[in-house]
């Protein structure tokens, strides 16, 4: 029966949105240095940067203990920097979350509240100037990596 529920997901990470400023003044900004000050944290957090997956999927690809990977999990949900993605379900029929992390992307930076008006124009302009560069860049490297397997030169 297990061969009718979805074992795998479908879910992305998307993190399309707008950046959220945070400051040191922020008590937001403690829980999340509190929370990445774990080295498990961290690594569980640029896990589900490269793809979303279960608490179970983490333990294996971080070698690690699923209860370890689940207090993680956990503490980084609760301040939100990971959510819950999807529902997929284990070989035996089990359900398990798929953590992702937020819509929302941050900028932590040394400053205080009245700095975030400048700060955030700042960011504006340099989105601005770096866009066009980047697609550029992007295009050079597969045109470089085209060349290159091609033999050419």
């Amino acid at each position: 029966m297990s061969g009718l529920l979805p074992t795998t997901t479908d879910a992305t990470t998307d993190r399309s949105g707008s950046p959220a400023l945070l400051c040191l003044e922020d008590d937001r900004t403690d829980e999340i240095l509190d929370a990445l000050s774990s080295d498990t944290a961290r690594a569980i957090f640029r896990a589900l940067n490269e793809r979303p997956r279960s608490a179970a999927a983490l333990a294996d690809h971080l070698e690690m203990s699923i209860q370890r990977v689940s207090y993680h999990l956990d503490t980084l949900t609760e301040i939100g920097l990971i959510e819950v993605a999807d529902t997929c379900y284990s070989e035996k029929g089990r359900e398990m979350d798929v953590y992702a992390v937020a819509e929302e992307p941050l900028v932590i930076f040394l400053g205080s509240e009245n700095d975030q008006p400048g700060l955030r124009i700042a960011l504006k302009n340099l989105a601005v100037a770096v866009g066009p560069v980047s697609i550029l860049i992007a295009i050079w490297e597969t045109l470089a990596r085209f060349v290159g397997s091609d033999g050419a030169a």
